[in-house]
C-alpha cells in the first residue's frame, strides 16, 4: 500500500554560505548541503535503493529543476500536494556525490522564504525533509526497503528532525528551597521569537 513518506535530516549550511548570500542587501540567497542518502538504514528505519533514489533524482532534473518548479515549503503537510502559499525555496540543481544527493537551493522572497532566510542567517538548524509516496516492505528486523512504486515529490525544510526532541539541550540542575529540577532550553524558542519578529514588522500582528 502507498503511503506518504517522509524522511527528515540535519541540513548543514556553512557560515561561509551565509557570508556570501549577505555580500549584498539585494542579493538573491543560496545555500547547497545533502538533501538524502542511498543504500544506508535511515533514522525512520527504512532503506532506499541507489536505483530508485537514481530514477528519482533523473526525472527531478529533467523535469521540476529544468522546468523551474522544484519548489519546497517551509514544514510541510501529510499531502503529495506542494502548497504554493507555503513555499519557501526552489532547487535549482541537484547532483550526487557518492551515494549522496547534493542540492543547490534558491530562497525565494515569499513570507516563508523570508522566514527561512531569518532563520539560516541567525544559525539557526534546520532539518531539510524529502517528501515522497510509496510502500515498503520489511526487509530486515526493524528496517523497511522503500519499493520501486516510490515516487518523488520533492523537498521541504522543517523545524524538527525525526527524533522529535533530539536537539533538546539539558543545561543545569537548579535547586531551590525544596524543589529540585532540571532546567530544559529549547533552542526553538529562539525559532519562535524570529517567526513573530517577522509576522509582527508591520505593526499588525497575527493570533498565535
Amino acid at each position: 500500500m502507498r503511503q506518504i513518506l517522509i524522511e527528515t535530516s540535519i541540513f548543514k549550511v556553512s557560515p561561509q554560505q551565509i557570508s556570501e548570500a549577505l555580500a549584498s542587501p539585494n542579493a538573491e540567497m543560496f545555500v547547497e548541503g545533502i538533501l538524502a542518502t542511498s543504500e544506508v538504514k535511515n533514522g525512520n528505519g527504512r532503506y532506499y535503493p541507489h536505483s530508485i533514489w537514481e530514477r528519482e533524482i533523473n526525472k527531478y532534473i529533467e523535469g521540476p529543476i529544468a522546468e523551474h518548479r522544484a519548489l519546497g515549503e517551509l514544514d510541510h503537510p501529510d499531502s503529495a500536494i506542494i502548497n504554493l502559499k507555503n513555499v519557501s525555496h526552489n532547487i535549482v540543481k541537484c547532483w550526487w556525490d557518492g551515494n549522496k544527493i547534493f542540492g543547490r537551493i534558491k530562497i525565494l522572497p515569499t513570507p516563508s522564504g523570508n522566514i527561512l532566510k531569518e532563520l539560516l542567517k541567525n544559525n539557526i538548524s534546520v532539518g531539510v525533509s524529502s517528501r515522497g509516496m510509496g510502500s515498503l516492505k520489511p526487509m530486515s528486523e526493524g528496517t523497511l526497503e522503500v519499493q520501486d512504486d516510490f515516487d518523488l515529490v520533492g523537498w521541504d525544510f522543517v523545524s524538527t528532525p525525526s527524533n522529535p526532541g533530539s536537539w533538546m539541550k539539558e543545561v543545569k540542575s537548579i535547586n531551590e528551597g525544596l524543589n529540585n529540577y532540571q532546567h530544559i532550553i529549547n533552542p526553538y524558542d529562539k525559532v519562535q521569537s524570529l517567526v513573530t519578529d517577522i509576522l509582527c514588522s508591520n505593526g499588525n500582528c497575527p493570533i498565535f
